[in-house]
């Protein structure tokens, strides 16, 4: 089914406003840059509300927009279970336990963490894969840029593709990691923009909340479509992500802390806040709207489902949220809505090619590949893998394009990369016992076990039979085997890093200091407190625990 939008010369005016802002920010921005840092890391200068606000933008990419929309449609109610269990704790613990480790540490990215606790070999392999997965997840939301622009425009999406992917160059070329985190906190008003009056007009043609649940009952998805938690039962789960085990510990612990907690696409908008208080703050204030986007995404697909026939079967499911804005929206609105997924699309990409050049320049590059040259030379260097991480995410948009839900492909992508990387710095952090070569026989063991997992049990479909696990185990749902795919893989991961720990040597407490749990560096400082820092309201533990108070509620609530 061929999907167009119906615009108009002022919708089309509003995208042009929009796209001249954006470059405009990229330009000003450019003029605080003066060094690979300046660059890179925003120079550490950002307060936390920004850095909050890019935070959050930065996962509202096609994964949030178009997947958890995609999400809602597929697997209903149940789609809450990303954000109250799988996203909100693990930003919480990010923020209290695991930020002062990153950001006392001067770190310049998450893998140069795994240089200082571990050796060359875990720095390199880390690196190496998040690069990868990096282009993969930018393909990702450069595909789903091309969805819009192909409905929008009538665009084959090659040539959208190519298109989109010159913008986002454009501004993070220009203002280089500042650039993209100020275009991130405009896009977060702007994506609210386009959604909030879509959720509203869509409720109200379905006759509210209570219409639409009704409705949600009567679609292929039943009465579990309406609740979270029930038929999460072992054995024969009725629920559509599967049972409790895989959403608990799959999602909730290993997918959930695994990106948000080891994810440098997300951590590097922390480190670049003014101070550690700053870059705690700062995943404690994205919580709070993370906990309620699930209202401006999950509602979209509810009512997809139960307004677009095809959807599913002539329409996919990535294709819910563009069917819906040109079904209901009227012109001038729907350049609004167009233009808030586009901006999110764009977060999305940015955040991706400005951690990918930070990785590639600072982790590979720097210590490896050209040591010891000038600054200029690796600012030089930033720009280029900027230009490159956009054209290999240009070739990645196609993998995505093979899948009717991108959000099964982004959970596939993040048991392979996340999980393992948690299980390695979990163990890290919290026992000082662990050695070196632990670390890299670990990582790359529990990367390994999750490509097998895979493989062995959906990677078979791909050539036209069965998995091999069809006679033994059925996953019930798509998502399902990639939450137990992150299961085996920090399983994996943690056994071998603890088994290969005993047969080797271990770093002294010295060279330890700042790197793990109970031992703090002995030339650290206290951090001198701004005097707007000093209200309670801001202090960490309150946060946290507001944002984790508020989660449980509403899970209760949904359940």
């Amino acid at each position: 089914m061929l999907l167009r939008l119906h615009v108009n010369a002022l919708d089309i005016g509003i995208l042009v406003v929009y796209f001249a802002i954006v470059i405009g920010i990229g330009v000003l921005a450019r003029r605080s840059i003066a060094t690979s840092e300046d660059f890179l890391l925003s120079g550490r200068s950002l307060p936390a509300w920004i850095t909050g606000l890019a935070f959050v933008s930065a996962n509202l990419g096609a994964t949030e927009i178009l997947g958890m929309a995609a999400n809602g449609a597929q697997y209903g109610v149940s789609t809450v279970q990303f954000y109250w269990i799988g996203a909100v704790p693990a930003m919480v613990f990010l923020g209290i336990v695991m930020m002062p480790f990153y950001y006392g540490a001067k770190v310049r990215s998450v893998p140069e963490y795994l240089k200082l606790r571990f050796n060359n070999a875990t720095h390199q392999l880390n690196a190496w894969t998040f690069a990868i997965a990096s282009v993969l997840i930018a393909g990702v939301n450069l595909f789903a840029l091309a969805l819009v622009v192909n409905a929008l425009l009538g665009w084959p999406k090659w040539l959208a593709i190519l298109v989109a992917a010159a913008f986002v160059l454009a501004y993070i070329f220009l203002g280089g990691l500042s650039g993209a985190i100020y275009n991130e906190v405009l896009q977060f008003f702007v994506i609210l923009a386009a959604l909030i009056p879509l959720v509203v007009v869509a409720l109200h043609k379905v006759g509210g909340i209570s219409g639409l649940a009704h409705k949600v009952t009567q679609s292929a998805l039943g009465t579990a479509g309406n609740h979270s938690w029930r038929g999460v039962g072992i054995g024969h789960p009725t629920n559509p992500l599967g049972d409790w085990i895989g959403i608990v510990f799959g999602l909730g612990f290993v997918l959930s802390f695994g990106y948000w907690t080891t994810n440098f696409a997300e951590v590097q908008r922390a480190l670049a806040a003014k101070n550690l208080l700053a870059a705690r703050r700062t995943s404690l204030i994205g919580a709070y709207p993370k906990i309620f986007i699930p209202a401006l995404t999950i509602i979209p697909g509810l009512v997809a489902l139960v307004t677009i026939p095809d959807l599913g079967k002539g329409v996919e499911y990535n294709n819910a949220i563009p069917a819906l804005i040109g079904q209901l929206l009227p012109n001038g609105v729907l350049g609004v809505a167009i233009v808030g997924l586009l901006a999110s699309f764009m977060a999305g990409m940015a955040a991706n090619v400005s951690s990918f050049n930070t990785v590639v320049t600072f982790d590979l590059i720097q210590p490896y590949f050209r040591p010891g040259r000038s600054d200029a030379y690796y600012l030089r260097q930033s720009k280029l893998w900027t230009v490159v991480g956009v054209a290999i995410g240009v070739g990645t948009a196609f993998i995505a394009s093979a899948y009717q839900n991108i959000m099964n492909y982004i959970q596939l992508l993040f048991s392979i990369f996340n999980a393992p990387l948690f299980a390695t710095f979990i163990i890290a952090m919290f026992w000082k016992r662990t050695t070196a070569w632990a670390g890299f026989w670990g990582l790359l063991s529990g990367i390994l076990s999750a490509w097998v997992f895979h493989f062995f049990t959906t990677g078979l479909t791909l050539f036209g039979g069965p998995t091999l696990w069809d006679p033994f185990i059925h996953f019930h749902g798509q998502q399902a085997p990639n939450f137990y795919g992150a299961i085996v893989a920090f399983l994996v991961d943690a056994f071998v890093t603890v088994a290969v720990t005993f047969v080797t040597q271990r770093k002294t407490d010295e060279e330890l200091r700042g790197l793990v749990w109970g031992l703090t560096r002995t030339d650290s400082r206290p951090e001198e407190i701004e005097p707007g820092d000093q209200g309670w309201y801001r202090k960490p533990a309150v946060l946290g625990g507001g944002a984790l108070a508020l989660a449980a509620g509403l899970s209760i609530l949904f359940i």
